[in-house]
């Protein structure tokens, strides 16, 4: 109509036209002078605002150019998960800067993630501001290019803030933005648009456990109660999730805050109770699963099949049954609407809340199981293979390990091997827990793990694994799982100092052994029979079953064995001839080189330093567990790591060289502390009672032994002399 307005100006008859027009006379000064009224659209003000001045202070700074008129700032864009906050701290924000912009404040819902509705397109949405800053509907144009640039043409004089709640996309925001200076945009979305360029970003956290309490008791009117808190934690810190267990406490009072956080105790129905008048978690998040393309749904979905504390791509891809490329993209697009968050590089996690919607997805789904199964055995294959690149090759690995499992890639080094273990480890764990009673996966990758577990000194997991793959494997009936659970059980209470439970332990698996004719584990078997009894002071028990393990291994051609064997029996021998100690570790030592063995070679070294201190030669022995911890490195083998600096301070503190055993045993109760290896932490304690002892510290020393002494008496006898040293120093009665 306006290009047919101007053909017609142009045409012969115009000029008659023109002077008639000239002729009417021009309005009343009052309307000409007339303008539409400034925009101020804003909603109200959060009633409850608690927390987060950090960020408003940061949000203030980024509009900052533009309240002051000096120049148009970034479009400033608040993302987060649904019920976070986002609207709340833009129209609060908003508020705040409304007389930093005397030309109006102007508010658009763009529905990006409203229930039932379509997102607004951005033609309608240019519309509504053209129209709002008074300009008549019939002036704008059809085409979005030229609307937008009439919005910019009529925003650039103007100082105006614009708050676009709820984006969809960056599609959707872009022609919205004004390019005058001294305008500004605040913009609330689930995703924190990367492809709006020049964009400040502000991803929004739930909140502080502080500022969410102070909200719960806000909101409800309550005061301070227990109760609240575990309310505070049951909501996730989520702001929605809150307001909803608010309303719900304000509108009963005879509702405790105990009663309603034992309702959201339970994860089956919790959302229910998140559900509240025109207030809903579920419905929130269900807006966001409803907008995903195929792929990211589905991986919401097995996501919720199988809980794992945090998820990595190649987990996702078998869960999803797919490629680990198509995993990837779904992961990106429910970390894009804030479904998911990306604690490291390809390391995923959800909200406490998002669980429990991904859980209720996969509920209804036939193939749930199928997808569980699929990704225990690829767990339980990878962590068997960092058990092959763990142990040495040949016979060790086949005893202590299973049959292959499924598909997996090798580790090209232990270091590898263990990087993905120590990653990997909670899944790991969580995997076991849940379904070791439900799959015979699960009991191979608890076997799998137990050489990692052992090798990391992860006393506490071990004890838990192995328990639940006892269980798991008598019920099932599987006699051969659980003697390996029995052996992988006594290991860890080797380990632990408990030697008279392991010992009944190792004896349940040697009858089961017997029983299979399995001679290979039987001679294995009866090598950690000598070596258990020997912890317990029965030589002469110990030398027979060390020599009938010793025999086992030479008709069987197994050398490696027949090298361990050799070692228990130097350390029999050190109680009563040390040089012929040295004799049996030095032939261990010879195979270990002979058969490129690590263990072997750290284990002989090891082993030879204690023959020295026995000896009274403690430069010598510090020769040797330097030796053996060369070799071993901080990654290695915790228990002939601990054993080999538990020795070296001795030997160091023999040599009177204080500062550099205190440095070691520093080190060395640390690291016992974070493996929960309380044995350990007991000899270490012992060690730097005697160092402070000598300097003048009895007051220290003798906490530091009372400490020792009440740990080993929790063990069962395995450091008998040791505890009478300890009640001697202390001045107590030795026992019998």
């Amino acid at each position: 109509m306006q290009k047919a307005y101007q053909e017609v100006l142009r045409t012969p008859a115009a000029p008659a036209m023109a002077a008639a027009m000239a002729a009417t006379p021009p309005p009343p000064a009052s309307q000409a002078e007339s303008r539409p009224p400034r925009p101020a659209q804003l909603p109200p003000a959060p009633a409850h605002f608690i927390g987060r001045e950090d960020l408003l202070a940061e949000l203030r700074a980024a509009l900052a150019p533009a309240a002051a008129g000096g120049g148009v700032s970034r479009p400033v864009v608040v993302s987060g998960m649904a019920g976070v906050g986002k609207s709340a701290l833009a129209v609060r924000v908003a508020h705040a800067l409304r007389d930093d912009f005397p030309d109006g404040q102007l508010y658009v819902n763009l529905r990006g993630a409203t229930p039932g509705v379509t997102p607004l397109d951005p033609g309608s949405a240019l519309r509504a501001l053209l129209r709002d800053l008074g300009v008549d509907p019939r002036q704008v144009p059809c085409e979005e290019d030229a609307a937008a640039a009439l919005l910019r043409s009529t925003l650039a004089p103007t100082r105006t803030l614009l708050v676009l709640d709820d984006a969809a996309s960056a599609a959707q925001v872009r022609p919205l933005l004004p390019a005058g200076p001294g305008c500004a945009v605040v913009v609330t979305s689930r995703s924190p648009l990367t492809a709006l360029d020049g964009a400040a970003r502000f991803p929004l956290a739930p909140l502080s456990a502080e500022d969410s309490g102070m909200l719960l008791r806000a909101v409800s009117g309550r005061g301070f109660d227990e109760g609240l808190e575990r309310l505070v934690e049951r909501c996730g810190r989520l702001p929605l999730a809150l307001r909803v267990v608010a309303a719900r406490l304000a509108a009963r009072s005879a509702l405790t805050a105990d009663v309603l956080a034992g309702l959201l105790d339970a994860q089956a129905g919790r959302l229910d109770q998140l559900d509240y008048d025109d207030l809903s978690v579920r419905g929130s998040l269900a807006v966001a699963h409803d907008g995903l393309d195929p792929d990211a749904a589905l991986a919401l979905r097995r996501l919720g099949a199988v809980d794992l504390p945090e998820y990595g791509v190649p987990a996702v891809a078998r869960l999803m049954d797919t490629d680990e490329r198509r995993a990837a993209a779904a992961l990106d697009r429910l970390v894009d609407v804030a479904l998911l968050e990306e604690v490291s590089y390809g390391r995923f996690v959800p909200h406490d809340l998002v669980r429990d919607f991904a859980r209720e997805l996969a509920e209804g789904c036939d193939d749930r199981q199928q997808a569980a199964e699929r990704v225990l055995v690829w767990y339980a294959e990878a962590t068997r293979q960092i058990g092959i690149a763990l142990l040495p090759p040949g016979q060790e690995a086949g005893l202590r390990l299973p049959a292959p499992i499924g598909e997996a890639a090798p580790f090209s080094s232990a270091e590898q091997a263990l990087a993905w273990g120590d990653l990997e480890l909670p899944n790991f764990l969580a995997l076991t827990e849940r379904y070791a009673s439900q799959s015979a996966t699960a009991l191979l990758l608890a076997r799998a793990g137990f050489t990692y577990l052992q090798r990391r000194g992860r006393l506490q997991e071990m004890a838990v694994l192995g328990e639940l793959a006892l269980d798991a494997a008598r019920k099932s009936g599987d006699t051969a799982a659980e003697a390996h659970a029995l052996t992988d059980l006594a290991g860890m209470n080797f380990l632990s100092g408990r030697t008279e439970r392991a010992l009944t332990l190792n004896e349940s698996a040697v009858a089961i052994w017997r029983t299979l004719g399995d001679d290979r584990r039987i001679q294995r078997s009866l090598g950690n029979r000598g070596m258990l009894l020997e912890g317990l002071g029965r030589y002469e028990e110990a030398t027979e079953a060390l020599e009938s393990a010793i025999a086992y291994a030479r008709r069987l051609g197994d050398a490696h064995g027949e090298a361990i064997i050799l070692s228990h029996l130097g350390n029999l021998h050190e109680h009563t001839d040390a040089r012929a100690a040295i004799a049996c570790h030095e032939r261990s030592l010879a195979a270990g080189v002979q058969l490129n063995s690590e263990i072997l070679r750290l284990t002989a070294h090891c082993n030879i330093g204690y023959a020295h201190l026995t000896l009274g030669e403690p430069a010598e022995a510090a020769r040797h567990f330097d030796e053996s911890l060369t070799l071993i490195g901080d990654d290695g083998d915790w228990h002939t790591q601990s054993q080999a600096r538990i020795g070296r301070v001795r030997a160091l503190r023999e040599l009177g060289r204080a500062e550099d055993a205190h440095r070691e045993c520093a080190l060395l109760l640390e690291r016992a502390g974070s493996r929960t290896d309380t044995q350990m932490q007991a000899l270490a304690r012992h060690q730097r009672g005697l160092l402070v002892h000598a300097e003048g510290g009895e007051d220290e020393a003798r906490e530091l032994w009372e400490s020792a002494l009440t740990a080993l008496e929790a063990l069962d006898g395995k450091h008998v002399a040791l505890m009478d040293e300890l009640r001697e120093l202390l001045g107590r009665p030795a026992t019998l």
